[in-house]
């Protein structure tokens, strides 16, 4: 019950943290057009930029258990952005992470030792590279930084070992 708890109150972070509750009905919209993103109901949506979440899908360990281009691990769903609904809204993709929050949570303590952590702005840019083609397109092994890519070369030993067994 605690790993339920924490890998939902993981991504239920994640998830609010994409929206900046501001106070806004109480702004007239004059105040509101000098706040790129701010939508009427109050909520500020993030810029999302797919060339930094490239970056943190390799850096955050994302790519441990998930593929762009071939790319990645293979534990969970691959990410290639052919796949993905255009136009797609990332509360969508935001929700589907809620859904499977308890095995991503358990798989990242497993092949990660600890919880990803990500603010909103990490989230937003994350969900702009999985549906980018033309960012995956540069995505490649070279992405990846040393201690992550160590650790998926661990991974993939213990895995043969255990398929020899």
């Amino acid at each position: 019950m605690k790993k339920l708890k924490q890998g939902t109150a993981f991504i239920a972070a994640a998830t609010a943290a994409t929206l900046l509750m501001v106070d806004a009905p109480a702004q007239a919209s004059s105040d509101m057009d000098d706040m790129p993103g701010m939508v009427s109901t109050g909520l500020v949506l993030p810029a999302m930029n797919s060339a930094n979440g490239r970056e943190l899908f390799a850096s955050k360990g994302c790519v441990v258990c998930h593929s762009i281009n071939g790319v990645g691990g293979f534990d969970a769903p691959m990410l290639d952005a052919e796949f993905m609904d255009q136009p797609m809204n990332p509360f969508d993709f935001a929700a589907n992470m809620w859904r499977g929050a308890e095995t991503m949570v358990q798989l990242q303590r497993e092949e990660l030792g600890d919880v990803i952590q990500i603010s909103g702005q990490d989230l937003a840019d994350i969900i702009a590279f999985v549906h980018d083609p033309a960012e995956q397109a540069l995505f490649s092994e070279a992405d990846i930084p040393d201690d992550i890519r160590e650790m998926m070369a661990h991974a993939e030993e213990e895995s043969e070992d255990e398929e020899h067994d």
